[in-house]
């Protein structure tokens, strides 16, 4: 049923554990773990228990034409204005989580040889220092979104071995950080140095119309232009590695200069997450442990210390100016794993002050994630 010619099976297999994934969340440890965590973790057994293949042309296809999709979906919540109107102390947060993840990222740098590691895809020595650089401060500024990406403009997702290594480590470690974050609030030594919310715990989150037809098609139809038109532009400007950028800063552009486009494309977002767990499943099927060990001292290496950096400058900076743990811990979720799981660990929590600017600055993580990750790339 899953061979690896077997196109509709694999897809019917990522549909089906996305399916057990928002069953699963709503129990007790699923609203914990939330979805996204509970659709790799299960992807990851799948693969390795041998039930789908770690590759298969059909993660292709969810790479070449959900990923792209996925972006808009997502960034048509992301109207610049709103974001310093509703989220402003949660997206200063944000800041501080980013720039410590940058920070994390050239830490490792300067301890680890980084060149030294096997990738086989025609990338010289000397830059794969800064592709494995970029392809982490980018997964760790807005999520698998955006690792997808830099995997493309980076050249890495060429070399199947060192992908799915790297891929076993970022999501292992992320639904292991994930748990950090969740213990956190119930450290009282930590929970008690920090300011409390002033926001009521009772805030209204926005509500936009019930999702229809109408409006989940008009959100597929918007995303899908959106796609061309920075296709277009990429082959214009005859630089292939600009096709997610082009895509990020005309979302961008129509999600602020026509605010109701949300309105207009209710559920789109909602519809967004519903191809994400297969592109999380995807991502993650690809993750061999067995690949993994081959090369997982650095990058396991890798991975904990621009974790353990990002943790540190987000709690010493966020105290120094005054934001709450709410606050930092939900920008933090959201820069790490994304959009979809800071709203959830926030309403899990109680914080439902939150959610919105999970959302929010989740979306801004979408559009910064791959910005800033190719950017360090370029620069190193």
């Amino acid at each position: 049923m899953f061979a690896p010619d077997n196109h509709l099976g694999i897809f019917a297999a990522l549909m089906g554990i996305s399916a057990l994934a928002f069953w699963l969340e709503r129990t007790r440890l699923g609203a914990v773990l939330t979805g996204t965590v509970i659709v790799i973790l299960l992807s990851v057994l799948a693969a390795n228990l041998g039930v789908i293949p770690h590759q298969a042309q059909t993660y292709d296809f969810v790479f070449e034409y959900l990923v792209p999709i996925l972006i808009p979906l997502f960034l048509l919540q992301g109207d610049i204005r709103r974001l310093f109107r509703e989220a402003y102390r949660t997206m200063a947060a944000f800041m501080i989580a980013s720039a410590g993840t940058v920070l994390g990222v050239l830490a490792a740098v300067a301890v680890l040889d980084l060149s030294a590691v096997a990738v086989d895809a025609g990338i010289e020595a000397s830059q794969k220092e800064a592709a494995i650089a970029g392809l982490f401060a980018a997964t760790y500024i807005g999520g698998s979104v955006n690792y997808a990406a830099l995997g493309e403009i980076t050249g890495l997702i060429r070399d199947a071995s060192f992908f799915s290594a790297a891929t076993a480590a970022d999501n292992l470690f992320s639904a292991l950080y994930l748990g950090i974050l969740g213990l956190l609030p119930t450290v009282g030594w930590i929970a008690n140095r920090y300011r409390q919310p002033t926001t009521p715990q009772s805030a209204k989150t926005e509500q936009l119309s019930a999702p229809s037809a109408r409006s989940l098609c008009f959100a597929l139809a918007i995303a899908l232009l959106l796609v061309v038109s920075a296709d277009a532009l990429t082959t214009l400007s005859q630089l292939p590695g600009l096709r997610y950028i082009w895509l990020t800063l005309l979302t961008l552009l129509v999600a602020t200069s026509l605010p109701h486009v949300r309105f207009w494309c209710a559920g789109g977002f909602e519809l967004g997450i519903v191809l994400s767990f297969p592109f999380f499943g995807s991502i993650a099927a690809g993750a061999d442990i067995a690949a993994m060990l081959t090369v997982a001292p650095i990058l396991i290496a890798l991975v904990t210390i621009l974790l353990t950096v990002h943790l540190v400058c987000l709690l010493v900076v966020g105290r120094w100016l005054n934001l709450s743990l709410p606050e930092l811990l939900t920008a933090s979720n959201a820069a790490v794993l994304g959009a979809t799981t800071a709203p959830a660990m926030a309403a899990a929590k109680g914080w439902h002050d939150q959610i919105t600017p999970g959302v929010l600055v989740g979306v801004l993580g979408y559009a910064m994630g791959t910005l800033i990750g190719s950017a360090l790339f370029h620069l190193m």
